[in-house]
């Protein structure tokens, strides 16, 4: 692992010296609550009337709420690698879909925010969803395997996971859903790299609530800090609230999880209030992606609840529906309260900002986060960064770029699931790429390709450039792993 040095001095041009050096001798616990497939529209404080989050409506009261801010990917397997590593997915072998079984996408040499953490004396534990890799050995067989089975046993151990990324502990987990008797459907849980137990759908919430509170409280016993990584499978399907939480919502079960999920998020606001950990804690809430179109979206929006806000598309697409996500993050008495930001910032930049939050450097221009910007300089003092561009992803592996008000889709239709498809987008003769102006068209409704010619042949060439260089910040030129194609045939 590459190793990280901690600086002696101001670091960051244009931050108050005194502030930063607060940060660095402090070094504050961080928790990041980490949903799934939770739209920017989902939460109340983002525009939503009909379903009600009170709790995550609190911490935006609290804190920073971002307007303007992307997963990498609009979907699951990439977004998580981007957040954890600080470089894009479609770097790695990962150019489509997402991964299920296999070698770890995080090469074992790769830095994470687990790690660099660790390294600085973080204890460091996870709850919930990896998906980056599942390789497995079975009770009594010492044989490394990564297919698909219908069950793992108990006793099961798995190599190469979230405790070989940085983690001092991790409590995660395998889904076997069977869809037509979901009586027999369970989550294997594992303890680290074992199967420990079987539980229903509907105890996978409560289950990782229940113990992140008793994470929370054991630290509270300690002297050094932690790195909290909650990443509940939720909204995410199966869709299975508990019985309390059923039918509280009016708008159907995917409301009913997403009000479940906001109820978590109070609870572990309330323990760490319990244990006088609050003020020495930031805290971030975002989600992998977009709301997933496929759990009745249609329906919710007949009845007034709009997932993905204004915003064009779902999970898959590459519109903003499909990676504009809400992030928040609360830093009592750092953070000012109840503030929003146009910062345009991707998830890729969270471990630069937690690097220069606690005075970790770099060794060299290339060593890790290539596609990662601290954004330190907005949370503290509220001024902005020079952030983009900024690459988005889609399922289907359709490229964007975002650089300022513009955004250049290099793809006919969607690049997901939703109408339009890349196909028969091609078929309607639509342009092959897509230009719009985000600050007059938020909903990506007016393609301007051809009315601005030389914006397109710009973005495309600063495209070209990130792709080339093996990142999109300064520094010396990095490898992708393997070679990239911007625009692909389909």
């Amino acid at each position: 692992m590459v190793s990280c040095t901690l600086k002696q001095s101001v670091f960051t041009a244009g931050l108050v010296a005194g502030s930063l050096l607060y940060a660095a001798v402090q070094k504050p616990n961080i928790v990041l609550i980490y949903a799934d497939d939770l739209g920017y529209g989902d939460i109340s404080c983002q525009g939503a009337t009909k379903l009600k989050t009170p709790n995550i409506d609190k911490l935006a009261k609290e804190g920073l709420r971002f307007t303007d801010a992307h997963s990498s990917s609009s979907v699951c397997t990439p977004s998580r690698y981007g957040l954890l590593t600080g470089r894009y997915a479609w770097r790695t072998r990962l150019q489509q879909q997402v991964i299920k079984y296999g070698a770890p996408l995080i090469a074992e040499d790769r830095v994470t925010v687990a790690s660099l953490l660790k390294e600085q004396g973080y204890h460091t534990a996870g709850f919930g969803k990896w998906h980056l890799g599942l390789q497995y050995k079975l009770p009594g067989d010492e044989t490394v395997l990564e297919k698909e089975v219908s069950a793992f046993p108990l006793g099961t151990r798995f190599v190469s996971g979230p405790v070989e990324r940085g983690f001092n502990q991790y409590y995660w987990f395998k889904l076997f859903w069977k869809k037509r008797s979901e009586k027999d459907s369970n989550w294997t849980m594992i303890e680290n790299d074992k199967v420990v137990e079987k539980i229903p759908l509907d105890a996978m919430l409560p289950r990782l609530v229940e113990r992140g509170k008793a994470y929370i409280a054991e630290r509270a016993k300690s002297t050094s800090p932690f790195f909290m990584y909650f990443a509940p499978p939720v909204p995410h399907t199966p869709i299975a609230p508990s019985s309390e939480w059923k039918g509280k919502s009016t708008l159907g079960s995917y409301a009913d999880y997403v009000m479940q999920l906001d109820a978590a998020v109070g609870t572990l606001m309330e323990t760490l209030d319990a244990h006088n950990l609050a003020d020495n804690t930031l805290v971030v809430f975002s989600s992998d992606n977009g709301m997933a179109p496929y759990v009745g979206v249609k329906k919710l929006e007949k009845k007034g609840h709009y997932p993905s806000g204004q915003y064009r598309g779902y999970k898959s697409d590459i519109w903003d529906g499909g990676h504009r996500v809400p992030f928040i993050v609360r830093w009592p008495k750092k953070i000012k309260a109840d503030s929003t930001t146009e910062q345009l910032t991707c998830q890729t930049d969270f471990i630069a900002t937690v690097a220069d939050l606690i005075g970790v450097e770099k060794e060299s221009e290339s060593e890790w986060g290539e596609d990662s910007v601290s954004m330190l300089p907005v949370l503290l003092n509220q001024k902005k960064v020079d952030r983009d561009p900024i690459v988005h992803h889609s399922l289907f592996g359709r490229f964007a770029l975002r650089k300022e008000k513009w955004k250049l889709n290099f793809c006919p239709g969607s690049g997901g699931w939703t109408s339009p498809q890349d196909k028969a987008a091609l078929q309607k003769e639509l342009p092959l790429v897509q230009l719009y102006n985000l600050e007059t068209d938020p909903g990506e409704t007016k393609n301007l390709q051809s009315e601005h010619p030389e914006i397109v042949s710009e973005m495309t060439k600063i495209m070209e450039s990130i792709i080339e260089k093996g990142r999109s910040t300064p520094g010396d030129k990095a490898k992708n792993d393997v070679g990239v194609v911007l625009m692909k045939d389909k």
